[in-house]
């Protein structure tokens, strides 16, 4: 996890021409997928094909947003280490990275792939000072349900976006899946990339608190990033880049996050990261809370029948809850690296305070 990535600087010329060409094609419907290769395709190149382009919107005001770097995406050990309780203070700071990178897990079915993702901020911050607080780290993020369907990618069905203590649902134009228990929230849409020859589908997250949606439920409102993924790392050039690759790290990696997850120096409990109140966190603002971002396998809408962090380790059922899918959606997995802690995972439902988020 700690190795550093490079940051590639282009033109803002070049930027601006292909962000507009990408502007062009927002649709409502999944752009077509490239003749399906011989071999299968590995998770990696699965979790690359679906990621989505990503609106950030930005806010610049305020102490706590330093000119608006408190609001872009980047790895948990962007300062170098993987002490959570650091990383407010050090956002921004000289010799840190702010390099665009987003996190994945993907886990199957015969019948689905699932792949979740988690976009990381160091800071949930604020600049209004009444009934506001705001926290060290912030981890929100979406999943995508993809039918296997014979082709190399398959096709994806419906997603579930985090926006803090809630889950919101949506399915693409023409999906054959529909609301279940919980009711679709509205309708995923997917935009080209110039970077590659995908249609992606769309997410967004607002600035400050970065609760994500599908795009247009949150959108760029002034200044923002648009993030497209990719092999590669940038870092904005400021905070109104309209084309800033972003880089995938598998959660599952031999020292990755789920590898981490016992690690005390970034996680207060199972799905939680650690973070105090050190640095100006809540100066100016009604409150600075501890130890309240959450990794997936901490994500919980407390309001629905899913348990915490089931959006991740069990997709399945989850999806099974909240859409009304055709016969014969698979309930048992074929990869499934969550599921060798699932008594850990049961008991820190349990007992871990409720998500603040």
């Amino acid at each position: 996890m700690l190795d550093r990535s490079s940051t590639i600087r282009r033109s803002r010329v070049a930027r601006a021409l292909t962000a507009a060409g990408a502007a062009a094609v927002l649709a409502a419907t999944q752009l077509a997928v490239p003749t399906p290769a011989a071999a299968a395709v590995s998770r990696a190149e699965l979790a690359l094909r679906w990621a989505p382009i990503h609106y950030q919107d930005v806010d610049a005001t305020g102490s706590h947003a330093l000119g608006g770097q408190s609001d872009y995406i980047t790895k948990v050990d962007f300062d170098g280490d993987l002490n959570g309780r650091n990383n407010w203070e050090r956002t921004g700071q000289s010799g840190t990275s702010l390099a665009a990178h987003a996190y994945y897990s993907v886990v199957e079915t015969s019948t689905h792939w699932y792949i979740t993702y988690l976009f990381f901020h160091p800071r949930d911050w604020t600049d209004h000072p009444f009934f506001e607080t705001e926290h060290e780290n912030d981890g929100e993020g979406v999943l995508f349900a993809i039918e296997r369907d014979g082709s190399a990618y398959g096709v994806l069905r419906a997603a579930v976006t985090v926006a803090h203590s809630d889950f919101f649902s949506y399915t693409p134009a023409g999906s054959t899946w529909t609301s279940g228990r919980e009711s679709v929230d509205g309708t995923l849409q997917f935009q080209s990339s110039p970077h590659d020859t995908f249609g992606h589908p769309v997410t967004a997250q607002e600035a400050q608190g970065h609760g994500l949606k599908a795009y247009p439920q949150y959108a760029i409102n002034g200044d923002g990033l648009v993030y497209y993924p990719s092999t590669v790392a940038e870092t904005p050039s400021d905070g109104n880049d309209r084309d800033v690759r972003y880089q995938l790290i598998d959660i599952f990696a031999a020292d990755g996050l789920w590898a981490q997850r016992a690690n005390s120096s970034l996680f207060a409990g199972l799905g939680t990261f650690a973070g105090d109140t050190s640095g100006d966190c809540g100066v100016g603002t009604w409150s600075c809370s501890t130890n309240s971002a959450n990794a997936p396998w901490g994500w919980d809408d407390g309001n629905d029948v899913p348990a915490r962090g089931e959006l991740a380790s069990d997709p399945a059922k989850l999806s099974a809850e909240y859409f009304t899918t055709p016969a014969g959606l698979a309930r048992t997995y074929s990869y499934n690296p969550y599921a060798g802690a699932a008594a850990a995972l049961a008991e820190a439902a349990r007992t871990a305070p409720p998500v603040v988020d």
